[in-house]
């Protein structure tokens, strides 16, 4: 089976502690210059660049040398992000255009739940110190394994903006306090296009091929009614973001449960694709996403 992404934040406490630090004293033009050097060293020796390639080649179409080009952005983009969250923890600020942003306002003027999904595209976790809903708490869920230092700091972070975070648990006791949070008629904000190995799936087209995305968020949506936005941040320029939010639409509660997740599914790939689509270089799934999933279902 295919060893799968883990996403996890590069470098060890006191590094990235050193990092926040100095960014009260320096420019941001001075890490993204840093992060440039560096790309070749990621290319060369990461794991990344591969799938990174093979997403541009085959995916999207390009030519073996837009192709290389795009995969060189792709880890600058991805460097500039990580930077970017780090400044956040030292407590610089950035500029957002939110799309559709009424979406948001009027699901969090409502007294019931609704969820937020997004991607490992662009900054999503940037875009929780934006969206804030005064009278509902955002349950963000998260890779429980994150380093120490990044936790600390999110829980700094989003103290101050009414977000709670759900850490990702082996034995799915994760599960309750998302209960309890959709009960209590909060906020679910998720992430849905990857796959732990013990997932189930849903199948859907995706950038021209099939892959699996997690059933969890989909199975989750269609079982409650839940209204949900997709939520999707993408970086424009040095302390610049644009906040993409679109609705999915509920399919008929004619159809059978399985069809209801499959139509989420196909919703959410298709708002993703078309976002990917317009920035390209900030396609953050290092790994080849049909790979892994295609792999995974044919050893059932």
């Amino acid at each position: 089976m295919t060893q799968e992404w883990q996403g996890k934040t590069d470098g060890n406490r006191w590094m990235q502690q050193q990092l926040i630090f100095w960014f009260r004293f320096l420019n941001l033009r001075i890490y993204y210059a840093g992060v440039a050097c560096t790309v070749p060293f990621y290319m060369l020796f990461g794991k990344g660049f591969r799938p990174s390639y093979r997403f541009y080649r085959k995916r999207l179409g390009m030519s073996s040398i837009q192709s290389l080009w795009y995969s060189y952005k792709n880890h600058y983009r991805f460097g500039q992000v990580m930077i970017d969250r780090f400044a956040c923890y030292a407590g610089k600020k950035f500029d957002f255009t939110i799309d559709n942003y009424a979406y948001f306002e009027q699901l969090a003027q409502q007294k019931d739940a609704f969820a937020m999904l997004s991607a490992h595209v662009g900054n999503f976790e940037i875009g929780g110190y934006s969206l804030v809903a005064e009278t509902k708490t955002i349950n963000m869920l998260v890779f429980a394994d994150e380093t120490e230092t990044v936790m600390e700091n999110r829980e700094i972070q989003f103290g101050r903006t009414n977000i709670r975070m759900i850490p990702m648990q082996k034995d799915m006791s994760h599960l309750f306090a998302i209960n309890n949070a959709l009960y209590n008629g909060e906020i679910l904000s998720m992430t849905a296009d990857r796959c732990n190995s013990s997932a189930q799936t849903v199948k859907c087209p995706f950038f021209g091929s099939e892959v699996y995305f997690p059933m969890g968020p989909f199975a989750t949506i269609a079982l409650r009614n839940l209204p949900t936005l997709v939520v999707l941040i993408m970086k424009e320029g040095l302390k610049r973001y644009h906040i993409f939010i679109h609705r999915l639409e509920m399919p008929s509660e004619n159809l059978s449960r399985q069809q209801r997740i499959e139509a989420l599914a196909q919703q959410y790939g298709m708002m993703v694709e078309a976002v990917v689509r317009r920035y390209p270089e900030q396609w953050f799934n290092f790994f080849d996403l049909w790979k892994t999933t295609n792999s995974r279902h044919s050893t059932r």
